[in-house]
């Protein structure tokens, strides 16, 4: 892509911070920042619902042109990508959102399009519990699925925890951030941050000189959820950030997914009231994770699964459980009565063997009162 397209497509970002939808539509429309600067004295002849604020702001773009090329300049020097809504490397899952940002910058390995990416977020005041169900998550995932790239905002809390956890497990994590590239907020990250320009990356929609304000950090949380394939809340209060991701998530019609806690916790009762309204998946482990998005386990722990060799993720079970699993394994989502009758087992003894694997997490209650095995 040439350099005045990238330059006239970053000052269409600072004229339109305001009327992010009109200069979506205008850039959709037209396929080309260049075209809308050209035709920026009849723009009414492309988009003829222009607001009168556009046509003026178009009309006046000789000073957002030079601080774009400023901004390319920095990023050149920098290693700074910028990625626009018409790059091959610009996040394909984002790119169909109504609302994604005209312009990306983006400094990292990891890549953007991967086949599986996830979203990790939660409170800043994460306590003990949130933490260890983070580190456990990302640790199973290494063993499940180590391709999965790791997003989050790099805040404290859950979000520095995810980030943390994938870089000691040899994962690639991502940053979004609410600011410019120039700058780490918050400072304290700034080491992490480091690390996963190695191991990951870092991404914003603002160009250098944006301060970490307030209301940068919602947009910013639209990039969170439309990058991912899944958004993952651990911990939150009942008003939070980790909140209206998960409602992005939904509105993109992604698969939003929760960790439950304590009833009264604070810190669990944004979870557990997502999950009471349908606002999210119930999950207990990384393998939840998985079967929620239909991924398979990784090729090795698949194996490993199916000869019997090992079993990190399940306890061991007692001789009638195992008994209960091998009949799921031949034919799967059986109703108790059918299961009864293949194991010999009877429906009162049977009853208290699912609960006990159901809590083991090997099974799972479905529909029509059936049971689905999670193990194969």
């Amino acid at each position: 892509m040439n350099q005045q397209e990238i330059i006239n497509a970053i000052a269409l970002t600072r004229i339109g911070y305001f009327s992010l939808a009109n200069i979506l539509q205008l850039y959709r429309a037209v396929g080309s920042a260049t075209e809308i600067v050209n035709h920026r004295s009849n723009i009414r002849d492309i988009l003829p619902t222009a607001s009168d604020r556009l046509v003026a702001s178009l009309k006046d773009i000789d000073e957002p042109l030079r601080r774009a090329e400023a901004e390319l300049e920095f990023d050149e020097r920098h290693h700074i990508t910028p990625l626009l809504l018409s790059s091959p490397d610009y996040p394909e899952r984002l790119r169909h959102c109504d609302d994604a940002p005209l312009v990306l910058y983006y400094r990292g390995t990891a890549d953007l399009n991967a086949p599986r990416v996830i979203n990790i977020v939660g409170t800043r005041q994460a306590t003990s519990y949130g933490q260890e169900l983070t580190r456990r998550l990302v640790a199973d995932l290494r063993q499940l699925a180590p391709d999965v790239v790791i997003v989050s905002g790099l805040a404290y809390g859950i979000d520095i925890c995810a980030h943390r956890t994938a870089l000691e497990q040899g994962m690639e994590t991502v940053g979004v951030l609410a600011h410019g590239l120039d700058t780490i907020y918050p400072t304290l990250h700034r080491s992490t941050a480091e690390q996963m320009l190695r191991q990951g990356g870092l991404l914003t929609e603002f160009p250098t000189s944006t301060k970490a304000d307030k209301v940068n950090f919602v947009r910013r949380n639209r990039i969170v959820a439309g990058i991912a394939d899944a958004t993952i809340l651990v911990e939150s209060a009942a008003h939070g950030g980790g909140l209206i991701t998960a409602a992005i998530a939904g509105s993109y019609n992604r698969d939003v997914m929760a960790f439950p806690g304590a009833v009264g916790a604070k810190y669990s009762e944004g979870c557990n009231q997502l999950i009471r309204n349908n606002g999210a998946t119930l999950i207990t482990s990384a393998l939840d994770l998985l079967n929620t998005m239909g991924w398979q386990p990784a090729a090795k722990e698949q194996k490993a699964r199916k000869e019997g060799i090992e079993r990190q993720m399940f306890p061991d079970l007692t001789d009638e459980e195992q008994t209960v699993v091998e009949a799921l394994t031949k034919n799967n989502d059986q109703q108790i009565n059918i299961l009864a009758v293949q194991t010999g087992i009877t429906i009162s003894s049977l009853a208290a063997i699912l609960f006990s694997l159901e809590m083991k997490g090997v099974v799972r209650p479905m529909a029509g009162g059936t049971y689905h095995l999670l193990t194969i």
